[in-house]
C-alpha cells in the first residue's frame, strides 16, 4: 500500500481528491465535489478545490482547505516534511487537529518512533 503522509499525518494517498486526481477521473471528481460540498457545508466549493498531487505536491496542485492549512504552512516554512520531524511535536495547532483526525496522529507516531 502507498504512503504520501502530509505535514499533519494524513496520508494523501488516501484521500479520495487525491486518488482521482491521479487517475485523471472527471466524472468521479464532479461526484466528489457534489458529496464534499454537502458532508462539509460548503457551496461554493470548486473543481479545483478537490484537484490535489498531495500536500507536499511541486506541481501546486493542493486541495482547497490544504492550501490555507496553518499546519502545513509551519511545516514548509521549518523545511519539515511532517510534523514528526519538528522539535516542536504535538504543538497546540497538530493536537486540536488531532481531535477529529486520529489516523493522522497515529502516523505521526509511527514516523517519530522510525527516525
Amino acid at each position: 500500500m502507498t504512503t504520501l503522509i502530509a505535514p499533519c499525518g494524513l496520508d494523501c494517498a488516501q484521500c479520495e481528491a487525491y486518488l482521482l486526481t491521479q487517475a485523471d477521473d472527471q466524472p468521479g471528481k464532479e461526484a466528489l465535489l457534489v458529496k464534499w460540498r454537502v458532508e462539509f457545508n460548503a457551496p461554493e466549493m470548486t473543481i479545483e478545490d478537490i484537484t490535489c498531487d498531495g500536500c507536499l505536491a511541486a506541481s501546486g496542485l493542493v486541495g482547497g482547505y490544504c492550501r490555507m492549512c496553518e499546519i502545513r504552512a509551519c511545516a514548509l516554512g521549518k523545511s519539515l516534511a511532517t510534523c514528526a520531524e519538528c522539535q516542536d511535536y504535538a504543538c497546540e495547532k497538530l493536537e486540536k487537529f488531532w481531535e477529529t483526525a486520529q489516523p493522522a496522529k497515529d502516523n505521526l507516531e509511527t514516523l517519530r518512533k522510525s527516525m
